[in-house]
């Protein structure tokens, strides 16, 4: 089996859950689709995840809402179990902030879907 192509540079493939909404256009309310936590975490979860690239350790999928959640926001106990209360929700106060929740999708960079995931995604014609 040949090895596939390399990316071309500043290409990155996240891996995301097939459920999750699609990337909203720039500046358009954020709708959960991750893809900004799954490239790069945030200054604060930066600090939480002990990374400077790839997925964010704090970001969660919600099965109900079927988007991500920033577990810093939603769920700051289980991911900073080690603080007091009063730490974990300040913490979650500058998340927020870190995030820029309210001023809407920031992540200015170009979603390509693989073909692979796209005809995995495709409804299935009845025979």
């Amino acid at each position: 089996m040949p090895l596939p192509a390399p990316l071309p540079a500043g290409w990155q493939v996240l891996q995301r859950q097939p459920q999750a909404p699609a990337k909203p256009a720039e500046g358009a309310p954020c709708n959960g689709c991750g893809l900004c936590c799954l490239a790069e975490p945030c200054p604060l979860g930066m600090l939480v995840s002990r990374r400077r690239h790839g997925a964010c350790a704090a970001l969660r999928w919600d099965e109900q809402q079927q988007r991500y959640l920033c577990g810093l926001i939603a769920d700051s106990a289980r991911c900073l179990p080690r603080l007091p209360g009063w730490a974990q929700r300040s913490m979650a106060r500058l998340a927020q902030r870190s995030i820029g929740v309210g001023s809407g999708c920031d992540a200015g960079f170009e979603v390509q879907e693989s073909a692979a995931a796209v005809s995995a995604q495709a409804p299935t014609e009845p025979q």
